[in-house]
């Protein structure tokens, strides 16, 4: 069987809890941003300016000519464009911490990120996804509105986000020891909607991991490459261009999961892609962290033993 043609099972009851999860953690973003975490973006509109171009135009654009490149099919090429148009997670955050990067800009630019998603989301996946000449057809077959798409990102984003932000900013004290909390929890939720939703479609998993596998490689390598790449194009400074890596390359491929589900019947390649990618791109991203942060204690030893 084609992997355009099968459908992955998941009920009316696991896609309400995904969509209280999804919510939880950007509530727990929120509840970890501040006021002055969006003034930042005008203290240093160069490092937004390139985050925002790579994440809303290069990133989506780069990964409809990576499925053209690789031929995918077009259900497997609608869930790679979908995957580049969500926004970044509060991962981008952990991992920037652990590399040894700029935290503060990472939180910036999660926080302002999510935002301009509301809207650049359903828009940027429409537009690319019309155009693609293989994953149109499911547009059309479906009849998937922008606005359709757009009021279900003002629910699971804009909503918990604009409670979370309400919380920090009238009560600090209260966001600071839960954000924490809720956002572990909601992240170990999550990965535990991903894990049930394969076991109970493992057999289409393993036959089908495969088509998807490579893609998914590939094009979880473009986004890390593009956000440094991009970071150190424009001259921006080593912590910087660490944030600049996770937060371009760093996808909310649970919200990918949401719209597969509540648009497109839980559609083979596009499901595989999200919960594949939500899996491999917290491998490599914990990676490149990890070899980051042995290269920052090996230079700052160096510079000690030289002293």
């Amino acid at each position: 069987m084609n992997v355009d043609d099968i459908r992955i099972a998941f009920d009316s009851g696991s896609l309400t809890t995904l969509k209280i999860v999804l919510g939880l953690i950007l509530f727990g973003i929120a509840m970890d941003t501040r006021l002055s975490d969006f003034r930042l973006a005008l203290r240093k509109p160069k490092a937004f300016a390139v985050a925002v171009a790579a994440q809303f135009a290069l990133l989506p654009a780069l990964t409809f000519l990576l499925t053209l490149l690789l031929g995918v099919q077009g259900s497997v090429a609608l869930g790679m464009i979908l995957v580049a148009c969500c926004p970044p997670g509060n991962v981008s955050n952990i991992l920037t911490h652990r590399a040894r990067g700029d935290v503060a800009l990472s939180v910036s630019m999660t926080a302002v990120g999510n935002v301009l998603a509301i809207v650049m989301l359903p828009l940027n996946f429409a537009f690319w996804g019309h155009l693609h000449p293989t994953g149109r057809e499911y547009f059309n077959e479906i009849s998937v509105a922008p606005w359709d798409m757009l009021s279900e990102v003002l629910l699971v984003i804009a909503l918990p986000f604009a409670l979370g932000l309400t919380v920090s900013h009238l009560l600090p004290q209260v966001a600071a020891r839960t954000h924490r909390v809720v956002g572990i929890a909601s992240f170990v939720a999550l990965g535990g909607i991903i894990v049930i939703a394969v076991a109970n479609n493992w057999a289409l998993f393993v036959a089908y991991i495969g088509v998807v596998a490579v893609a998914v490689f590939l094009h979880d390598a473009l986004a890390l490459g593009l956000g440094y790449g991009i970071a150190r194009g424009f001259r921006l400074d080593v912590p910087a261009r660490k944030a600049m890596t996770f937060e371009v390359g760093i996808r909310n491929a649970g919200l990918g999961l949401l719209f597969v589900f509540s648009f497109f019947d839980g559609l083979g390649g596009m499901a595989l892609v999200a919960a594949w990618w939500g899996v491999w791109d917290i491998i490599a991203g914990l990676v490149v962290a990890v070899m980051w942060a042995r290269h920052s204690r090996a230079g700052a030893t160096a510079q000690e033993v030289a002293a």
